[in-house]
């Protein structure tokens, strides 16, 4: 059982739903990302999901797309960013997820990926281009490793391929909320809540959601139903905003507790 396996069995015992905090790797530098995690830590974040900078990131928005270039021009990859991982091992137990598309660890060479990750101190791998019947090998490796491989489920996943999406999961499941790429909305899908409590019928594991969100009263209407929220473009636009302001990581840190109000 890892990271964010216990991570859950603590929140269910205590009654309470995971807040998920996505951030760029290496935006605006690797050095701030550290402090941002450590600080996540320190205000109740409960998983940290580091975005692995890519140069087609399919599945993302213009805001984390603007930040993933930023940090590319900046000589950020996945050696570093593992490397970052490791160093904060030193100073936090959270558990830390790595969002990376395939071409990252396909370069990489996927046996050397899942074990150094491993060794590093990563918990679990979401890979939002991988489909999980493309990932067999992949999944092999990181469960014996101990990683979770985190698979997506959208609004238009068919039933027909559901049942092995969800059997195949570990860690948590991650619904997307909405068709598209990810950023902030100011309404949700109003279907949102009737599709959670179908997913929610069909696996007893935890079923967190993302995409779209960026304010409390939408976490706390997410949190009727599922397990927790993840919440990605709204913290890298914080990012975005204060990057060149000497208190940054404070004024991130005072935003997560503001949506975690949720």
């Amino acid at each position: 059982m890892n990271r964010i396996d216990k991570k859950f069995l603590e929140l269910r015992s205590q009654g309470n739903k995971a807040f998920i905090a996505f951030i760029t790797a290496g935006f605006p530098s690797l050095e701030v990302t550290a402090r941002l995690i450590e600080e996540f830590s320190r205000r109740g974040v409960d998983i940290v999901e580091l975005g692995v900078p890519f140069t087609d990131p399919v599945a993302d928005g213009p805001v984390i797309q603007q930040a993933s270039f930023y940090a590319l021009k900046r000589g950020v990859n996945l050696s570093k960013i593992l490397a970052l991982v490791k160093r904060a091992r030193l100073k936090t137990e959270i558990p830390i997820c790595l969002m990376t598309y395939y071409n990252p660890i396909f370069c990489y060479g996927e046996e050397r990926f899942i074990k150094e990750a491993k060794e590093c101190g990563v918990d679990g791998l979401i890979i939002p281009d991988l489909p999980p019947e493309e990932a067999v090998g992949l999944r092999r490796m990181a469960i014996k490793a101990g990683l979770d491989v985190i698979n997506f489920v959208a609004p238009t996943t068919s039933k027909e391929r559901l049942p092995f999406i969800l059997k195949t999961s570990t860690g948590f499941i991650y619904y997307v909320s909405l068709t598209g790429v990810t950023g902030e909305r100011r309404q949700l899908p109003s279907d949102l809540l009737i599709n959670l409590k179908r997913l929610r019928t069909l696996t007893l594991k935890p079923v967190c959601v993302g995409f779209g969100i960026s304010h409390p009263l939408q976490i706390r209407r997410i949190c009727q139903v599922a397990d927790g929220v993840i919440v990605g473009s709204a913290i890298v636009k914080q990012i975005m905003r204060f990057k060149d302001k000497k208190d940054l990581v404070l004024k991130v840190a005072d935003y997560l507790t503001w949506l975690k109000r949720g």
